[in-house]
């Protein structure tokens, strides 16, 4: 048999041949596949045939995927060959013959990798070359100053032969992701998207064009990705992600045609073209994540270190494959980032929050407190602002649970949303606060400016953070506060996440009826008890108290779980009855939740607000219920705290 393995994010594989029945995989030498990792097990797994198929069984301390499956330590489950096992950090697969071909994700990051290593030996010559330093300081209104780069790019180029013969292979190899992003970034920039416009601006979008470009060659460019694009039916895609994926999805099955079309000539120019953008970008703008920012398939960015850049794709988080050419060029560009919203980080400021023209946050944190090297996150801000349809299409939430909601906002009742880092809590939010009527004033309170409300009456604040004097500094709770004296028929706070739960918890009691927040939890339980939490951390209260102010405060509690395969989902929607002065708890009814098929339900149980829903004809129960539930006005109460 033959086992394939290699470390994560490591193209190379080495090939193990075993033909025992019993094969042992850990980290002691002794074991027939050796993973020197401190977090493989000294004998982590042994892996039996069995009537034609295998069967691992975990025998170390931590757990390890087959497929999909998480196995335990202690735990055995039967697999086919061609299946791919992770004991972290490594993944092997099983081979009875052959084997398996590398996966696309894995080619396109070792292509990634290579491109990388001819950029890192180019901007080196530069450095030997060139005071790039100030060319980046003279950048703004002197063409000369990007022609004098790129003619020396090329005599670098020139100077190392990278395009010589022996040199071919891998050029040829290159060419066809190169041909990829082209198209990609073209589709972009024709887009006319305001938030794309603004980030077009922001990375410099001016670069993508060669000031040394050859008329000729780029023609011939031009009408090979004109090819692909008749190819591909990109014409007939609803919209810009969905041509973005079906480029990233079906492209590699166009390199067979394109190939005859790309004579060495052009092939020289593209793989030129490209190593001139991204070396501008370096010098001039944000690298390789100057790409990544502007498409709209990535909803967050994740900088771990230099050579590690992760993004989040439709919930699910992956590498990219690029990475920067250096831990001083990283910190460079995040200084480059920061500065254009008039921040700034260095080592007497090693972290800093900032948000981008077009309303992504960004995070940065750099050493001395960043260990590994400078780390980054970006959370993108959506260029498609999400409606009610797009969450039911998705299958986020359901028509029923939707109707429900859109008359409880209308109905002024408050609500929070939970959920986990990344579940859609705001998403949601923005969503909720379209149903608010026009006639309301609204304020809205938050860290980062990210809600997108449509009606008129609207005021926007943002809480500020203290100067280099530590002065100046203006929280949640302070806006909070003020917001009080603005006269808001609605407040909507972006996150409760300190001492500021108490002041929303009293803004709701308080006439503001109908508003909104959200709040970090994982059930609707938790929520009351991160609440608890949040309240004390403003003033000492007996949690008797705390149950009742929130109890009387709020009405609907929204939380949202993250599936295993990154989808959002709509888990429970839940009405907070009152509080049992008997049993010291607060009453949580579900009215939908999440079922065994993974899906939301309808639980039976009407709220106590259902008179006012129907009265004002917001609701008919014929659309909250499905007709084969069965309508229940008292069920068991779940208690908060403690056991029934």
């Amino acid at each position: 048999m033959k086992i394939w393995y290699n470390r994560l994010h490591d193209s190379r594989r080495t090939l193990a041949e075993i033909d025992a029945a019993e094969i042992r995989i850990g980290r002691d030498p002794n074991n027939d596949i050796v993973l020197p990792s401190p977090l493989v097990s000294k004998r982590h797994a042994i892996v039996t045939r069995e009537q034609g198929q295998l069967k691992l069984e975990n025998v170390g301390v931590n757990g390890c995927l087959v497929g999909d499956v998480e196995v335990l330590g202690g735990s055995s489950l039967t697999f086919h060959a061609g299946e791919t096992i992770r004991i972290w950090p490594f993944t092997l697969n099983f081979e009875v013959e052959e084997a398996s071909p590398i996966s696309p994700a894995e080619l396109e990051a070792h292509l990634r990798s290579l491109t990388a290593d001819l950029e890192q030996r180019v901007h080196r010559k530069l450095l030997e070359r060139l005071d790039l330093y100030e060319l980046e300081h003279n950048r703004f209104g002197n063409p000369e100053t990007i022609l004098l780069l790129e003619n020396n790019i090329e005599d670098v180029c020139r100077e190392l032969n990278l395009f010589g013969p022996d040199n071919d292979a891998l050029l040829e190899a290159i060419v066809g992701i190169t041909l990829r992003d082209l198209l990609v970034n073209q589709l972009i920039l024709e887009t006319g998207h305001e938030n794309l416009d603004a980030l077009a601006r922001l990375t410099h979008n001016e670069f993508d064009i060669p000031a040394t470009l050859v008329p000729e060659r780029e023609a011939e460019l031009q009408n090979l990705l004109v090819f692909a694009r008749e190819k591909l039916e990109i014409a007939s895609q609803p919209d810009l992600s969905a041509m973005i994926s079906r480029v990233e999805e079906r492209f590699a099955k166009l390199i067979p045609l394109i190939r005859p079309h790309l004579h060495k000539e052009l092939r020289r120019y593209v793989i030129l073209r490209t190593l001139k953008k991204d070396l501008k970008d370096t010098v001039f703008g944000y690298g390789p994540l100057q790409d990544l920012l502007r498409a709209p398939t990535i909803s967050e960015i994740m900088v771990v270190k230099s050579d590690q850049i992760y993004v989040e794709r439709d919930g699910v988080l992956e590498l990219s494959g690029r990475r920067f050419i250096s831990d001083k060029v990283t910190e460079s560009i995040i200084e480059r980032i920061v500065a254009q919203v008039g921040r700034r980080i260095d080592r007497s400021q090693p972290l800093v929050d900032a948000r981008l023209p077009d309303g992504s946050r960004v995070n940065a944190v750099i050493p001395p407190l960043a260990i590994r090297g400078p780390c980054l996150t970006i959370r993108k801000f959506p260029v498609h602002r999400f409606s009610v349809d797009d969450l039911i299409e998705l299958g986020s939430l359901t028509p029923a649970a939707a109707k429900f909601l859109r008359a409880c906002v209308v109905d002024r009742r408050n609500i929070l949303v939970s959920g986990g880092t990344g579940t859609g809590k705001t998403t949601l939010l923005n969503i909720l606060s379209s149903f608010i009527p026009h006639r309301d004033r609204i304020v809205t309170i938050e860290d980062t400016t990210e809600l997108q409300l449509h009606q008129d009456h609207v005021v926007t604040l943002e809480s500020k953070q203290a100067n280099v004097e530590g002065a100046g500094e203006y929280s949640i709770r302070d806006l909070l506060k003020n917001s009080l004296r603005m006269r808001p028929d609605r407040i909507i706070v972006g996150e409760c996440r300190g001492a500021e739960a108490l002041d929303m918890l009293q803004a709701m009691n308080t006439g503001h009826d109908g508003s909104l927040t959200t709040v970090h939890a994982n059930s609707t339980d938790d929520v009351m008890k991160r609440l608890e939490v949040l309240v004390l951390m403003a003033v000492d209260l007996p949690v008797t108290s705390i149950h009742r102010q929130i109890a009387s405060a709020i009405d609907v509690v929204v939380q949202i779980t993250r599936m295993p395969g990154g989808q959002r989902r709509v888990s429970q929607v839940s009405e907070i009855a009152g509080y049992d002065a008997d049993r010291h708890e607060l009453i949580i009814h579900d009215i939908f939740a999440f079922r065994d098929d993974q899906s939301l339900h309808p639980t039976g149980y009407l709220p106590t607000f259902i008179d006012s829903l129907m009265a004002k004809n917001l609701l008919k129960l014929e659309f909250l219920y499905d007709e084969t539930q069965r309508i229940s006005r008292r069920p068991a109460s779940r208690p908060v705290n403690g056991t029934r």
